[in-house]
């Protein structure tokens, strides 16, 4: 009977307990730990950040849930993985033994990379649950006195699909509210144009996206390297094709939503042969850590390198399909490995 290890219950965590207890069945110990046990559905976040849901439509609390399916449920955050013991640590001061772990973390937010930005600074955020609360606030007052939006994602951001769509939803909100009019919006975007999208755009993303932005009368500023926010303005350079600044531009807003920059969490972070030097989980073809093979990770904390190079730094994104690909891949190849046979799935994203 061997003990497994889920660490972090988000979308990836949650798809690779209920995968690999279908795939493994009832022999083997799945331990699931996450930072309390509610589970917030990520995706629904631009939705709450303008009230078209509430919070408790979005999450649930999910230990009832694993637990029905033979699993144990840990609401407490990891507070440091230590490979060479098979062990994690936690932050109430206990710990865990595993034969295998399934990292699923997530990111951390790298908010201090570029000065002022984050909900603790001058901008809002989409990118958690709590963060989606505070920007719905933040809406609530700028509608009573509506002004200049600028929305976008900093330079390293892998997500930018949060982006355009949060862009979007304020000018269908915003004209719901007929204020439209008194609201210019732009959107900045560390993308070498409209639509790259961290992958080098995808079918006619460009074209499609600049005559969305366009209808929408939404302006927007490409290669853009944000160098820091202040109350109520965010400076941005402009770089050409060589990386050089072409442009500066300083932007009024009186909201503003950026994604930012992604890093490995703490409890990962400096793990030599584990992560990568922005603590991202080194994974081979089979999602398995190769200096620690009894380690698998999926999701935004896997390292991935970018797609190409741009100007300003791009990452690439990890979409849920590729997410659920990853869980699939790993489920399939601890229960091979656990029967004695060679591992051999691989997510399909591999292939594209």
């Amino acid at each position: 009977m061997a003990n497994i290890i889920i660490l972090g219950a988000g979308i990836g965590g949650m798809s690779a307990a209920y995968e690999i207890r279908e795939a493994l069945g009832k022999e083997h110990n799945i331990t699931v730990v996450g930072e309390g046990a509610m589970f917030n559905f990520t995706p629904s976040n631009p939705w709450l950040a303008v009230g078209w849901r509430k919070p408790d439509d979005i999450r649930l609390d999910v230990s009832r849930p694993v637990e029905s399916r033979n699993m144990r449920f840990v609401p407490v955050a990891a507070s440091k993985v230590v490979p060479d013991a098979n062990r994690v640590d936690l932050e109430d001061g206990s710990s865990l033994d595993y034969d295998y772990l399934v990292i699923t973390t997530g990111p951390r937010l790298a908010f201090e990379r570029v000065p002022g930005s984050g909900p603790e600074g001058h901008s809002q955020s989409v990118c958690t649950g709590p963060h989606a609360e505070k920007a719905w606030q933040a809406y609530q007052e700028f509608v009573k006195n509506p002004g200049p939006v600028v929305v976008g994602a900093l330079q390293g951001a892998s997500c930018f699909g949060p982006a355009y769509e949060f862009a979007m939803i304020l000018d269908a909100d915003l004209r719901k509210r007929k204020i439209r009019d008194r609201v210019p919006i732009t959107f900045v975007t560390s993308e070498p144009y409209i639509g790259h999208m961290g992958l080098g755009g995808i079918g006619d993303s460009r074209g499609l996206l600049e005559s969305e932005l366009r209808q929408r009368h939404i302006k927007w500023i490409e290669n853009a390297r944000v160098t820091k926010f202040e109350a109520g303005k965010v400076h941005v350079e402009q770089l050409d094709g060589d990386g050089e600044v072409a442009k500066t531009h300083e932007l009024p807003f009186d909201y503003s939503m950026f994604i930012p920059p992604f890093a490995g969490v703490d409890a990962v972070q400096g793990i030599e042969g584990l992560v990568n030097p922005g603590g991202f989980i080194l994974i081979d073809e089979h999602q398995r850590n190769p200096a620690f093979p009894n380690v698998y990770s999926a999701g935004v904390c896997v390292a991935i390198p970018p797609v190409e190079a741009t100007p300003v730094p791009t990452g690439a994104p990890k979409t849920g399909l590729m997410i659920e690909s990853m869980v699939t891949a790993i489920a399939h190849n601890l229960r091979d490995e656990l029967a004695g046979k060679p591992v051999k799935a691989e997510a399909t994203w591999n292939a594209m």
